[in-house]
């Protein structure tokens, strides 16, 4: 098994995982970017973030997107957006792969935190980080505003101008 840092050529098989990944967390039609979002976002002059993958055969089998943060209390962090092994290589290492080398490269950058989200249900990810010495903050909750939210929200605030 390889670990390396993806490429563009990489995003369509980068793009199928993420779909898994959609479906796995029980939003199969949440997925709405394409291979050439992927492409743009993550490869111009100003990429948005960064993906490494696991390889066996030169088949892409996984996958961890991340990208830097600011945290006005500890500085540089790293956010850990995605982790997905494809389910037939799942349990071949490829997960605990591209999960040290996303803490490692957090380590080598000097970043103060890695931080990612889990769904509460997915007690054998839970089980897996709480192993590896992180922590899972049950006390906080994840906050989101969807496109159709933001368009609400600017609407209201442009008829109470």
């Amino acid at each position: 098994m390889t670990i390396r840092w993806a490429a563009p050529q990489d995003m369509g098989e980068v793009l199928q995982l993420i779909k898994e990944l959609a479906a796995f967390e029980r939003e199969p039609d949440a997925v709405v970017i394409t291979q050439r979002d992927l492409v743009e976002n993550g490869f111009g002059s100003n990429p948005l973030f960064r993906i490494i993958v696991a390889e066996i055969n030169q088949k892409i089998i996984g996958m961890a997107l991340f990208y830097n943060r600011f945290s006005t209390w500890k500085g540089k962090t790293i956010h850990l957006e995605d982790l997905i092994v494809t389910e037939n290589m799942r349990g071949t290492g490829a997960g605990f792969a591209l999960y040290s080398e996303v803490i490692n490269i957090a380590h080598k950058e000097g970043v103060k935190r890695v931080e990612w989200v889990v769904l509460n249900w997915n007690k054998n990810a839970i089980d897996f980080y709480k192993k590896t010495g992180a922590m899972v903050l049950e006390d906080w909750y994840t906050v989101q505003m969807d496109e159709k939210a933001i368009m609400n929200f600017t609407k209201k605030q442009h008829e109470n101008i």
